[in-house]
């Protein structure tokens, strides 16, 4: 089974992730704080992490440019998710996602994407 690494300060957003890619058949581990990204990686190496970009204090895109620049985490896919942000110009840059998906997002346009990204993986 393909484990998803679902990270949100939303704890509405994070249920509503984890009910959607259960019911599709992966497992599921969520995270409502950044600055514990890396020791929830450690403990569950990941398939894929979903990662929003407001994470309080922290900003997502930059916890991605840490996960591209770890050895041990750099071939994980991060699907960057935002209600207010776009990272459209950033997507070829070092560090970048693999995608990204705006808030409200779209159940199919989701599960399309994380299938795109770990069959890619």
């Amino acid at each position: 089974m393909r484990r998803i690494l679902a990270v949100d300060d939303d704890k509405d957003i994070l249920d509503v992730l984890q009910y959607i890619l259960e019911d599709s058949g992966y497992e599921v581990e969520t995270l409502s704080d950044g600055r514990f990204l890396f020791e929830k990686i450690n403990a569950h190496m990941p398939d894929l992490i979903l990662l929003d970009i407001m994470l309080g204090s922290l900003d997502g895109r930059d916890l991605c440019k840490a996960v591209k620049a770890t050895d041990a985490t750099h071939d994980i896919p991060v699907i960057l998710i935002s209600a207010s942000h776009s990272v459209a110009g950033s997507m070829n840059q070092k560090g970048a996602p693999d995608a990204f998906i705006a808030k409200p997002f779209d159940i199919d346009d989701l599960l399309t994407a994380v299938k795109g990204q770990l069959a890619a993986a």
